[in-house]
């Protein structure tokens, strides 16, 4: 019996768009959550950064609600809203109260079966300009902004899905036509690529009744075209590869990252449990030993991407103190990640216990549980695998992550960027 036990009900509609309704009577508001199966991957050289573009685009109005309205129509009932862009997806999502999900519903229907009437050449030089800037703010001009973009280029040859940054070339977006926007939204934000999940305190009915209403009648648009590129590649970097940095950054920091095993390989689950060994917490190895007892950090971080295509990565870094030795802080990092090949029981234990407390809180949200459940099903086609998400990490054996370190967190299988403050800083 699973650890979870989130009910829901699937189904789909004839035009193919996926539907998975988990109702929760205890809260007075619904989430709706809207993934589309494209993201950065799916952009083919010349034509990066649409995926992102298009985020934008689709808050700029459509045939029946005018440019900007979605959000001032969600705020003014109480609710909140926003869109995220990522590798493998794009998502849309609103929590409202649950006497507004038909207006989530509309507005969400609208975008999808009539955007492009409303589509405008001054709206797309509008939203150039916007993520232009955007990325002058987040990538140029903020310290180790530039962090992905130099990392993905090394984790990832150069046809592979994963080379670019999701927010793309600023050349491309320049170059981008009303055309080639339209052409993009024609063959990814189709229902037969989508699923929607309502959560929360919905009758599943009357939803499907309303999901129909308004989705039902879009055209599904034609089978989604493969992956452009070579999206196959070796498990392993095959070597220690590098770049260093002397930027304008207030201290050093060393991110090293390794490929490993997609999200969609069982050995994922592993990956996951040693990335909280080494970082996630207070208690953690790299926290405890560079931060508290060695001194030779101030901050640590980990994250495992849980990405589809080919390899995933697992990032950690390292932030030093001023007049750091970016050798000594490598060095350092390379110790505790050699060492947690010696990891005790009582460390997986806890390091199971922090990932599982952290999916669970996330559950409590509606809003989140809508997520998961789009993201299991576009990824997966099994909203349910949700429920098994506890048993998969409680799976991982102390000698599953033993051998992980010296398989996937050797020195042939290791990329690394080292920022460091120009001279006098």
């Amino acid at each position: 019996m699973s650890l979870l036990s989130i009910p829901f009900e699937r189904h789909r509609l004839d035009n193919g768009l996926k539907v998975v309704l988990a109702p929760d009577r205890t809260i007075p508001v619904v989430a709706a959550n809207l993934w589309y199966g494209v993201g950065s991957r799916n952009e083919v050289a010349g034509k990066t950064g649409f995926a992102h573009l298009f985020e934008h685009m689709m808050f700029q109005g459509s045939a029946h609600v005018p440019k900007n309205r979605h959000f001032e129509l969600i705020e003014r009932v109480g609710g909140t809203l926003n869109a995220t862009t990522w590798f493998d997806r794009t998502n849309y999502f609103e929590t409202v109260p649950s006497n507004e999900l038909e207006l989530a519903l509309w507005l969400e229907s609208d975008r999808m079966g009539w955007m492009l009437p409303a589509m405008t050449q001054e709206k797309l030089d509008n939203q150039r300009d916007v993520v232009k800037n955007e990325k002058r703010q987040r990538y140029d001009n903020q310290p180790y902004g530039d962090w992905d973009e130099r990392l993905q280029k090394l984790m990832y040859p150069e046809d592979h899905p994963y080379r670019h940054t999701v927010i793309g070339s600023m050349d491309d977006i320049d170059a981008s036509t009303l055309d080639d926007v339209g052409s993009f939204f024609k063959t990814f934000y189709v229902p037969n690529n989508a699923v929607l999940t309502v959560a929360g305190d919905v009758d599943p009915a009357a939803a499907l009744e309303q999901i129909k209403r308004y989705f039902g009648d879009i055209e599904p648009g034609a089978p989604i075209p493969p992956l452009p590129g070579n999206p196959s590649l070796d498990p392993l970097i095959g070597s220690t590869v590098r770049e260093h940095v002397v930027a304008d950054v207030p201290l050093t920091r060393v991110i090293m990252a390794f490929r490993i095993p997609p999200y969609s390989s069982p050995d994922f689950a592993v990956a996951e449990v040693a990335g909280s060994l080494l970082g996630m917490g207070r208690a953690s190895r790299f926290y405890k030993r560079l931060v508290r007892e060695r001194r030779v950090a101030k901050s640590v971080v980990t994250y495992v991407f849980p990405l589809m295509t080919g390899a995933s990565m697992m990032l950690v870094w390292a932030t030093g103190y001023p007049g750091c030795d970016p050798t000594e802080l490598e060095a350092a990092m390379s110790e505790e990640i050699d060492a947690l090949a010696d990891a005790q029981q009582s460390e997986l234990d806890r390091a199971i216990t922090l990932t599982e407390t952290d999916l669970v809180r996330g559950l409590e949200r509606v809003a989140e549980r809508a997520d998961l459940l789009s993201m299991f099903d576009l990824y997966f086609d099994d909203p349910g695998r949700l429920n098994r998400e506890l048993d998969r990490l409680r799976a991982v054996s102390l000698e599953q992550v033993r051998s992980f370190v010296g398989e996937r967190l050797a020195v042939d299988n290791r990329a690394i960027l080292v920022y460091e403050p120009e001279a006098g800083r």
